[in-house]
């Protein structure tokens, strides 16, 4: 008999599709009236102005359409994920266009003879430098280019792809989920709250500080594990197609770390360097960035002494291989679009809005938390969640006797497990497949830690409400 296997991640996501257009079926449609607040520069609902609307059940077309509606919107052809597929494309074809020069093959072997067995304490570093991105600017989608770069140096190491996933995705993850200063969740939540976003930044501090002690802990533990029994990883069967695949089938031989492979790997530093300066100081998004590691393919292949023959061939195959990655972003997008279209979300928050009335104090604020953790799969984008439930949730803390800003902090805590774990986003959902993780794989690994971070945050949360 054939041993049943968790479904991948296509099957995963378009069976969600699925279950969200038949709820279109069942909930009842309806919205908020949406009014333009001027701090945020954006539409928000007006509390108390829900009311039902015509339904729009999505139907089998819809559910069809959905992949496609994720990568662009068919009425006015402007984007959704598909500034971000594209991205991943051309950040499949720059990698393999610098690995085609030897560098990083060569970097990652000299890099291993340098740590001389101290390779563990990469992973509390590089966490740390992923978490600053989390907290600072809401690290996500910029985290992508990572993934290819970082899981040949773990299983180098002596580690696994999870091991590499976790240090990126759990590193950036409990920086948003701590968020302090973070514009794209923090910020706007709070002045959609109409607050100051540093009220209440020292819980929010306690949750960043504490999460991340932990989740280096867990990483190192089961990083060390794998060290120790390399039967003991959770893709041990894969094992050996994964040291073929990311190392690109080298034995123990490297290639010579010679001068001109130096100059491509500074290259390569200085193009991450500027991307991050770019996202960070200059607005730079999707498509600024794409265009960044175009050029930087060219330069870097040249510098190289790739023919032009071999930087094209090597960049399109290099894109062919993250192209995967690319379609689950957009099939994740087009989930959401389907629970949009079907007037079914603003249902949803109506009704998390009728749970909170006449809870006590820590009731509520856990109430909160877990209400936004809901909402989170609905809308994994922490900006948009913050815009559409910030004015109807904060609100009512007034009548709760409960700060605005532990509603904030509530939100952001909340709006950190995307990042984590929720099928429903493409960062997490991409991220498992450039690492070829199941998801059923990566759920085994992040469970205990997801339910430790859960438990910390609502008890920090009841503190903020004892001590406020």
């Amino acid at each position: 008999m054939k041993t049943l296997k968790f479904p991948s991640a296509y099957t995963i996501l378009m069976l969600l599709t699925v279950l969200m257009a038949a709820l279109t079926w069942l909930i009842p449609a309806g919205q908020y009236q949406m009014v333009n607040n001027e701090t945020l520069g954006k539409m928000v609902p007006l509390v108390g102005s829900y009311q039902t609307v015509d339904a729009n059940p999505q139907g089998f077309l819809d559910i069809l359409m959905a992949p496609i509606q994720g990568f662009y919107d068919p009425a006015n052809y402007m984007a959704r994920a598909v500034d971000v597929a594209l991205f991943v494309l051309v950040i499949g074809g720059y990698l393999a266009v610098v690995t085609q020069t030897g560098a990083i093959d060569a970097g990652i072997a000299k890099t291993m003879a340098r740590l001389g067995g101290k390779e563990r304490w990469m992973i509390p570093i590089l966490m740390g430098l992923f978490a600053l991105g989390g907290t600072v600017y809401g690290m996500a989608e910029e985290t992508i280019p990572f993934y290819a770069l970082l899981i040949p140096v773990m299983i180098a190491a002596g580690y696994d792809s999870i091991v590499g996933v976790a240090i990126i995705m759990v590193g950036a993850g409990i920086g948003c989920l701590g968020s302090t200063i973070n514009p794209f969740a923090t910020v706007i939540a709070s002045n959609a709250a109409e607050i100051n976003f540093v009220d209440g930044i020292w819980l929010r501090l306690a949750i960043l500080i504490i999460g991340w002690l932990a989740c280096v802990i867990y990483v190192m533990r089961y990083a060390d594990k794998v060290k120790r029994d390399p039967s003991q990883s959770l893709v041990a069967e894969q094992g050996e197609a994964n040291r073929e695949y990311f190392l690109h089938g080298r034995g123990e031989s490297a290639p010579e770390l010679t001068l001109t492979r130096k100059i491509v790997l500074t290259i390569f530093g200085l193009t991450f360097a500027i991307m991050m300066w770019g996202v960070a100081s200059q607005g730079w998004w999707m498509a600024e960035l794409s265009a960044l590691f175009i050029g930087s393919s060219i330069v870097a292949g040249l510098v190289g002494k790739l023919s032009e023959v071999e930087i094209t061939d090597s960049f399109i195959n290099g894109a062919r291989d993250l192209l995967g990655v690319a379609l689950i972003i957009a099939i994740a997008r087009g989930l959401v679009v389907v629970m949009d279209d079907g007037n079914i979300t603003h249902t949803i928050l109506n009704f998390a809005e009728g749970l909170l009335v006449g809870l006590p104090q820590i009731l509520f604020i856990n109430a909160i938390y877990w209400i936004e953790a809901v909402l989170c799969l609905v809308v994994p984008s922490s900006s948009g969640l913050a815009v559409l439930s910030m004015p109807i949730l904060a609100p009512l803390a007034d009548f709760a006797g409960v700060g605005r800003e532990l509603v904030v902090t509530a939100f952001q805590s909340a709006s950190g497990l995307p990042n984590l774990v929720t099928p429903t986003s493409g960062v997490v959902m991409g991220g498992l497949a450039i690492g070829r993780i199941g998801y059923s794989t990566w759920l085994r690994f992040i469970g205990p830690l997801l339910g430790f971070l859960t438990a910390m945050v609502m008890v920090l949360l009841s503190v903020g409400v004892i001590l406020s």
